[in-house]
C-alpha cells in the first residue's frame, strides 16, 4: 500500500531511473502508459506516478486518469504480458494514481509496437544496442561454466593442471588434493561437469591446439611500444595457451623495462618502480577473469615507457561502472573467478580493484584510469609516473598520528580532493570523519580542499592562505573582467564556463549571482539568449562634473 506519507516523500525526492512522475490532470493515453510500463520494467522495475508534477518543487495536481484501474491493469497484461499493481491514493492535494511495475524476466527485454523501450529524461525512447546486448547476455549468466562439447581431458595441458593443483593445495592447506586424479580434481573444482570440459577449464588450462579449435578468442597479446606513434610494436608476444601456463611470463616481459623512479626526502633517496607488480598482476587478472568470452575480441596488454594500457572485450559487467567498482561487485564469469580464487590469485569479493587504487594512491601515482571504456571494451591505463610524493608522505604522517591507516574510501576521497575533483555520492558519507580529523576542510558550501595541515607539511602556509582567501574573489574578478571585455554585446554562460573550466555550471552561476547582488553585473534576456553585462558606472557621462552628481 502506498501511503500519503510516501506521496509526501516523493514530492521532495529526485526523479531516478525507477520513478516517473506525470501530471495527467484529466487523462493519460493508454498506449503511452504501456510504453512507460515496458521502459520501467526493462530498467528493473519501479513506479509510474500520475497526479504529481514532474519538476521540483513538486506538488499534487489531482489526476483524473484511469478511473477504472482494474480494467487498466488487465489491459496492460494483455498488451505486454506483465502484471502491474495499481492503486489510487487520496492525498489532501488530490487524487494520485500509482502503478507499481515489476522487473522484466531475466534476459528478456519487453517490446511494444516492435520497439524495446527505455526511459530518457522525462520521456521514453528506443533502447540502445549496448543496453539490449546486456539484457540478452543475462540469459547465460555465467558463460565460463558452459561445457564445450568437443573438448575432452586431452584439451588440457598437464603442466598447467599440475600448477593448478599445487596452487590450490598451497592456498587451502588441503594435502588430500595431491592424491586426487586429474579428473576428480577438476570435478571438485567445478571445472568438469559430468566429464565435460568447461570454458573456465579451457581458459585456465587449455593447450594451444585445443584453444585454437574450441575457443580462439582466449588469447592475450603483449606489445611494448617506445612511443605512441602508429606502426609495428618494438616487441610483440602472443599467448595462445591456458592462462596458468603464461601468467608469470607476461609479468616478466613487463618487468624487463620497469625503470625505478627516484625522489629525495631529506637525505634519503626512495626508489619506486614505474610498474607495481601487484597492481599489474591484478589488472591482468581482472581483464582475463571478467572479460566477455562470447565476444570474438582478445585481450591486449600494451606497455609504454611510463604507462600500461590493458584492453579487454565486453565492457564492465552489468551494474558496474568506473565510479562504483570499488563498492559493488558483479562477476561476469563466476566459475572462472572462483577457480582463480582457489589458486590464491584473486580475492573473490573485491575483484582486486581496491588493491589497485590503494597502491597507486599510496605511491603518489595517478589513480587507475578507465577513460574510453564503453559497452564493448574496457580500457584501463596504469600511469607509472610518481606525480606527488609529498602528498604520500603527508598521508603517512597523518596515519601515524591517528594510529591507524586510511581505508580505501578515505584514500579515494583524499586523492579526489587533492586533484580538485568532486566526491561521488557513494563516498559522501565518509567525508565527515575526515573533516573531524582536520585532514580536509570545506571551502564554501560544497567544495572540499586539503587542510592547513597539508600546507604546513609542505612548509607553504602562505599558499594555504592564498587558496582559502583569494580563490573565490579571484574567480569573481576573472568573470567580471570577461564581462567588461565583452561589452556591449555581453557574455553568455557558455563563455563564462570557458573562463573557469575547473568549475561546474552551478558554481559559475553562483559567482555571477554574487556579482549581481554586488551590483557589478546585470543580466539581460532569458534562457540561451541571456547575456551578462557590466553595470553602468554612475560616473559615466559627467565629464568630471562631480559637484553636479553630488547634488
Amino acid at each position: 500500500m502506498i501511503s500519503v506519507e510516501q506521496i509526501d516523500l516523493w514530492l521532495t525526492a529526485r526523479e531516478d531511473e525507477h520513478t516517473e512522475f506525470k501530471e495527467a490532470r484529466t487523462s493519460f493515453p493508454f498506449d503511452e502508459l504501456v510504453r512507460y510500463v515496458a521502459a520501467l520494467a526493462n530498467e528493473k522495475g519501479g513506479y509510474l506516478v500520475l497526479g504529481i508534477s514532474p519538476k521540483l518543487p513538486r506538488k499534487v495536481v489531482d489526476s483524473q486518469a484511469f478511473r477504472n484501474l482494474q480494467d487498466t491493469v488487465h489491459g496492460v497484461l494483455q498488451r505486454i504480458n506483465l502484471r502491474v499493481e495499481a492503486e489510487e491514493v487520496q492525498h489532501p492535494g488530490g487524487r494520485v494514481v500509482v502503478f507499481e511495475v515489476p522487473p522484466r524476466p531475466v534476459g528478456t527485454p519487453l517490446e511494444v509496437g516492435g520497439t524495446y523501450w527505455m526511459r530518457a529524461g522525462g520521456s521514453v525512447t528506443g533502447m540502445t544496442p549496448d543496453k539490449l546486448k546486456r539484457i540478452f547476455d543475462e540469459a547465460i549468466p555465467d558463460y565460463s561454466a558452459v561445457v564445450c562439447p568437443e573438448a575432452s581431458m586431452d584439451a588440457l595441458d598437464p603442466g598447467a593442471l599440475d600448477r593448478f593443483r599445487s596452487l590450490w593445495q598451497e592456498k587451502s592447506g588441503n594435502e588430500a588434493l595431491a592424491e586426487l586424479s586429474p579428473a576428480q580434481l577438476l570435478e571438485d573444482a567445478g571445472l568438469l561437469v559430468n566429464g565435460g570440459v568447461t570454458v573456465a577449464a579451457l581458459v585456465l588450462l587449455g593447450t594451444k591446439k585445443a584453444l585454437a579449435r574450441n575457443l580462439p578468442q582466449v588469447e592475450v597479446i603483449f606489445e611494448y611500444r617506445s612511443d605512441e606513434q602508429p606502426g609495428p610494436a618494438n616487441q610483440r608476444v602472443e599467448f595462445r595457451q591456458g592462462f596458468l601456463s603464461f601468467f608469470d611470463d607476461l609479468w616478466n616481459l613487463i618487468n624487463l623495462r620497469n625503470d625505478l623512479q627516484h625522489y629525495q626526502e631529506g637525505f634519503l633517496i626512495h626508489d619506486i618502480p614505474t610498474f607495481d607488480e601487484r597492481v599489474c598482476r591484478e589488472a591482468i587478472l581482472n581483464a582475463v577473469s571478467h572479460r566477455d568470452y562470447r565476444s570474438g575480441g582478445i585481450v591486449f596488454v600494451r606497455q609504454f615507457p611510463r604507462h600500461l594500457v590493458i584492453e579487454s572485450p565486453g565492457g564492465f559487467p552489468d551494474g558496474i561502472t568506473a565510479d562504483n567498482m570499488l563498492f559493488r561487485q558483479q562477476a561476469r564469469n563466476s566459475l572462472l573467478a572462483d577457480s582463480l580464487a582457489r589458486c590464491g590469485f584473486v580475492e573473490r569479493a573485491g575483484q582486486g580493484a581496491d588493491l589497485m587504487f590503494r597502491r597507486c594512491i599510496e605511491q603518489g601515482k595517478p589513480r587507475p584510469d578507465f577513460t574510453n571504456t564503453d559497452a564493448y571494451w574496457v580500457f584501463l591505463t596504469l600511469h607509472g609516473n610518481v606525480s606527488d610524493p609529498q602528498f604520500v608522505r603527508f598521508l603517512e604522517q597523518v596515519a601515524r598520528k591517528r594510529g591507524a591507516s586510511f581505508g580505501i574510501r578515505d584514500l579515494m576521497i583524499l586523492s579526489l580532493v587533492h586533484e580538485g575533483e568532486s566526491v561521488p555520492p557513494d563516498l559522501q558519507k565518509e567525508v565527515g570523519h575526515l573533516l573531524d580529523h582536520g585532514v580536509i576542510e570545506r571551502v564554501g558550501r560544497k567544495r572540499l580542499a586539503l587542510s592547513r595541515k597539508f600546507y604546513r607539511f609542505l612548509r607553504k602556509p602562505g599558499e594555504y592562505t592564498r587558496r582559502r582567501g583569494l580563490d573565490h574573489e579571484t574567480n569573481k574578478e576573472l568573470l567580471l573582467r570577461h564581462v567588461r571585455d565583452s561589452s556591449p554585446d555581453g557574455a553568455c554562460m557558455e563563455e563564462l564556463l570557458q573562463v573557469l573550466p575547473a568549475l561546474t555550471r552551478p558554481q559559475v552561476k553562483y559567482l555571477m549571482q554574487e556579482l549581481r547582488r554586488d551590483n557589478r553585473v546585470r543580466l539581460v534576456g532569458v534562457t540561451r539568449a541571456a547575456r551578462w553585462l557590466p553595470t553602468p558606472d554612475p560616473m559615466d557621462g559627467l565629464d568630471g562634473n562631480y559637484d553636479e552628481f553630488s547634488k
